[in-house]
Formats: structure tokens, C-alpha cells, sequence
């Protein structure tokens, strides 16, 4: 593709808050990356931003017309959840090749699908913030699984903090990767209503509990925002030979070998914020190779696709199989309409 006179990616960044700040060590850190553009509704916002990390980019409170003036090769939208869709698709017609966008991937499942849609049929780069994917830890366990260092994988326990949409996605794209992104066949879930929280103008549950069962014979749990969770937010693998608790981050816990009793985790160089650095890089070098991003957004659909189903058994109270089916909406958000539960809880 084309790139700017300079010989570097022309990127914009669309929404100028803390997501889009902390996305800026990766961005840095790319000598491909040139910021041109910056657009938020609040030019203040923009502003300070570009004053904070020496840019000098111009500044719009439309991105629309920011699409439409500097037609940029990258847009990095660190969004919140509503407006995914509409920006996806407006960069999708102006012509950018990248999209490095936030997660959740959407508020319902039809626009998840919808969103998948109009990437596969553009042929557009799109990535969604599973960032914690390029974590040295949970690279070294991705390693050590594969390798059948804590035997056959025959449980995962997931851990997460309120809520599945907003957080637990964190834990099941986390499950997904140690288990060599074998589908899952079917969810069975439980959701408490009693106390709710708003992140990003998506309201969710307080707690939730859930079961499901990957194609190749693993059984799994997921507990999120419940009281006396077993640690903050990571998955419990166990193996036929032993077992490994991995926070989000890829810290170790503690893992054990049954068959080698004096066994460590061998010890992991973590380089400052390799996570966004990561993101970037992999998204720029799949960009030129052709090769599927890691964090692609077919991987946050298969994410999207299980806490969807999730809710649907919470709602249907019965076991939901995958492909999910009958989902258009948000089966949370209908059962809040239904009046289950209270109107609004924590905001962020």
C-alpha cells in the first residue's frame, strides 16, 4: 500500500482519551507510524493530547471529516462500545486499510455480525484490543501448553471482574489462545441481577457464573464479579500432569507438575508495555506479509459469539449450543427492559 511522503503509515486516532493514551507506547514505538490526525468531540481533549506526546497532528471534532480530509491508512478508535459499528463502517468507506479499535467488539450480537461482515467483505484489517495476548507470560504459556508441559489440558476455570461483556472477554480470549483456539460447543449460564454496573454506557451484571465445552473435550468455567473469587482476573489451566494459574498479564500464581515436583516456571523477560508495542507491530507487519493479526477480529467474533451465548442461557435458562441462533439483540439488556434487576449500578 501506499504510504505517506515521509515513508511511513499516515494514522489517526479517533477518540482521545485514556484507551487512546494508553495505546500510545505502541504507536511510539513503530517507526512506520505517522500520527497526522487526531479527532474528538471535545477539541480540548485532542488538544491536550497532542500536547502531552509532542504531536503534531491536526485536529478535528468530527472524525467524518477528518475520514474525508487527511484519508488516513490507520485509524486507531479507542471508542466506547456504541459507536464501534458506525465508525468501523465510515472508515470502511473511506478507504482506511487498518483499524486498531477497542474491545467489546459491540453492545449486541447483530452488530458484532454486522461488523464481521463489512470486514470480511472489504478485506480491511480490523483488530479488536485483546492486547494482553502479547503479555511475555502468557506467551511463554502458550508455549508450554502446546509443548504438553502440564499434561492432556482437561479444565480451564476463568476468572474475571464485573462484567462478562467488558472484562470477561479478557478471560475467554485468554482461554481461547492456551487452548489452541478450539471452538466451543456449548455455554450453560447464571447471571445475578441483584447488583449492576454501566461501563460505557453498556449496563451488565453484577455477577455472573457460567460452564461451557470446547470442541476438544475441555470442560470450562467462568466466574465474574462474584464474591470470593478464587484471584481478580485470569484462567486456572489444569493438564493430566498438573496445573497453572495465569493472571490476565501472563504473572504466574503458581503451577505445578505432578511428575516433577521440583519443576518452575522458567523465569520470563517482560519489556515495558510489550503489550501495546505487540499490537502494533503485529498489525503493521500482518499488514505487509498478508498473514491474519493475532488479534483479528474473526478471534474477538469467537470471543463475542460465547459471552452472547452466555447471556442467551441466562435468559432462556437452558444449555445454548454454537453456532449461536435467535440472538440479534443483547439477552442482558432485554432481561434489565424486563424489569429484572436494578436500573443502573457503578458507572465508569
Amino acid at each position: 500500500m501506499s504510504l505517506s511522503n515521509s515513508g511511513k503509515y499516515r494514522v489517526a486516532i479517533i477518540g482521545c482519551g485514556g484507551r487512546a493514551r494508553a495505546h500510545m507506547p505502541g504507536l511510539k514505538a513503530d517507526d512506520r507510524v505517522h500520527i497526522v490526525s487526531l479527532a474528538d468531540v471535545r477539541a480540548e481533549s485532542a488538544e491536550l493530547f497532542a500536547t502531552d506526546f509532542a504531536l503534531d497532528a491536526r485536529i478535528y471534532t468530527d472524525y467524518k471529516e477528518l475520514l474525508k480530509e487527511e484519508r488516513p491508512d490507520v485509524v486507531v478508535a479507542t471508542l466506547w462500545t456504541a459507536l464501534h459499528l458506525p465508525v468501523i463502517r465510515d472508515c470502511i468507506q473511506a478507504g482506511v486499510k487498518v483499524i486498531l479499535s477497542e474491545k467489546p467488539m459491540a453492545a449486541t450480537w447483530g452488530e458484532c455480525e454486522e461488523i464481521a461482515r463489512l470486514a470480511e467483505e472489504s478485506g480491511i484489517l480490523l483488530t479488536f484490543c485483546h492486547q494482553r495476548r502479547f503479555a511475555s507470560g502468557n506467551i511463554k504459556v502458550r508455549e508450554l501448553l502446546e509443548a504438553g508441559q502440564f499434561g492432556k489440558i482437561e479444565r480451564m476455570d476463568l476468572f474475571s471482574p464485573p462484567h462478562l461483556l467488558d472484562c470477561g472477554t479478557h478471560s475467554v480470549d485468554q482461554a481461547l489462545s492456551f487452548n489452541g483456539e478450539y471452538p466451543v460447543t456449548w455455554v450453560h449460564g447464571a447471571v445475578d441481577l441483584t447488583e449492576t454496573v454501566n461501563f460505557f454506557n453498556v449496563p451488565a451484571e453484577g455477577m455472573f457464573t457460567g460452564m461451557f465445552y470446547f470442541e476438544n473435550g475441555v470442560f470450562g468455567t467462568i466466574r465474574t464479579g462474584m464474591l470470593n473469587l478464587d484471584f481478580w482476573g485470569g484462567v486456572r489451566v489444569t493438564g493430566s500432569d498438573g496445573f497453572i494459574e495465569v493472571m490476565w498479564d501472563g504473572q504466574i500464581r503458581r503451577a505445578v507438575v505432578y511428575s516433577a515436583p521440583g519443576w518452575k516456571f522458567p523465569a520470563v523477560e517482560e519489556v515495558p508495555e510489550e503489550q501495546m508495542i505487540g499490537l502494533v507491530k503485529n498489525a503493521l507487519d500482518c499488514l505487509e506479509s498478508g498473514a491474519e493479526p493475532e488479534l483479528s477480529y474473526k478471534r474477538a467474533l469467537k470471543a463475542g459469539e460465547i459471552l452472547f451465548a452466555f447471556y442467551a442461557s441466562a435468559q432462556r435458562h437452558e444449555r445454548v449450543t454454537l453456532p449461536l441462533t435467535g440472538v440479534v439483540g443483547n439477552p442482558l439488556h432485554e432481561m434489565l427492559a424486563s424489569g429484572l434487576g436494578k436500573p443502573k449500578g457503578e458507572t465508569v
